[in-house]
């Protein structure tokens, strides 16, 4: 195989209306810092948001406003192209050769499927979520990247990936770069604000306990002052104990670089409420411009939209000729 540059790609489901700070701390930030050792490659899977009813209106709307998160988070689409999915054909055409690749069995062994399916039932489940880590792979061996920024959710979907690169290659010759995961600098856990035993998630934390980014910045002060701490009144880290200081300790420390130990010395003697303000200080210094560029690219739709045409030209570009190598392997006539 021609010797490829060392590249990444990740990709970010428009399944909401706002990132929450789990994303933003556990994600986008490392995004952007792998732009400075990758040719990096980040999209928005609108694909693969298909698997889950939704209004057509609102999946445009969600499809703009992750991509803009993305922009304002940092990722520069001058380096890094930003693209829609659904924009570059080859995912879906690579998709259907991987899926004749892919055994039954072991696609029905995919964590997410066992869930869901266990959840609503088989005949409530689609095909695109039984097929969704396939079209995941796809995504990845288009671009023949060798990291993949993957949290520990999506290791199963890594080695899916990896075991359907080698086989590929094993039967048709060296086309696949078998992919390493990259497994985002750990940030630990983001616990819901109001249930601090539980992570923040979209799908499970209450409306007080998530910071919604593209908030209005005082609701998001509001949910930091009514975080959820204890009966006693000492600041200390220990997160079995003291789960809900523990997180605003946590969060104090991703935002202002001081290490934990050092903020336990420095709010000595002092009381919770000094505490919050600290978090909701430090927190909406950094995400309160992102949203304001956030919602800056949205007034721009044209200008954004054109961001997207400009990065799925680059994307394609990589995309295409690999999946010509595939089609050639294959024996698919050109």
């Amino acid at each position: 195989m021609t010797p490829m540059p060392a590249r990444a790609l990740s990709l970010a489901q428009p399944t909401a209306d706002s990132l929450h700070l789990g994303n933003y701390l556990g994600a986008l930030k490392q995004w952007v810092e792998l732009q400075d050792t990758y040719e990096s490659f980040y999209g928005v899977a609108d694909l693969h948001a298909l698997t889950v009813e939704v209004e057509p209106s609102q999946l445009t709307e969600r499809t703009l406003r992750s991509a803009a998160q993305i922009i304002a988070a940092g990722v520069d689409p001058e380096r890094s192209p930003v693209f829609a999915q659904s924009h570059v054909g080859e995912h879906a055409q690579l998709a259907w050769v991987l899926s004749c690749l892919t055994g039954f069995g072991q696609a029905s062994r995919m964590t997410q499927f066992k869930d869901k399916s266990a959840r609503f039932g088989v005949d409530r489940t689609n095909v695109g979520l039984f097929t969704y880590p396939i079209l995941m792979a796809a995504d990845i061996l288009l671009y023949r990247a060798d990291r993949v920024p993957v949290g520990e959710d999506q290791r199963q979907h890594l080695e899916l990936t990896r075991d359907l690169a080698e086989r590929f290659n094993h039967r048709y010759g060296e086309v696949f770069v078998v992919p390493e995961p990259h497994i985002v600098k750990s940030v630990g856990k983001i616990m819901d604000l109001q249930d601090p035993t539980a992570k923040m998630s979209k799908s499970s934390s209450s409306p007080t306990g998530i910071i919604e980014l593209l908030d209005e910045p005082k609701v998001n002060v509001k949910k930091f002052r009514s975080a959820v701490t204890d009966s006693d009144t000492v600041i200390a880290y220990d997160e079995e104990a003291k789960p809900g200081v523990s997180n605003l300790l946590k969060l104090l420390s991703l935002f202002t670089g001081s290490p934990v130990e050092q903020l336990v010395a420095d709010f000595e003697g002092k009381m919770y409420g000094h505490l919050k303000v600290a978090v909701a200080d430090a927190v909406m210094a950094e995400i309160t411009p992102f949203r304001e560029r956030t919602l800056e690219l949205m007034q721009e739709r044209s200008e954004l939209q054109s961001l997207l045409r400009a990065g799925a030209e680059r994307a394609r570009a990589v995309a295409s000729k690999t999946l010509a190598d595939v089609y050639d392997a294959v024996g698919l006539v050109r």
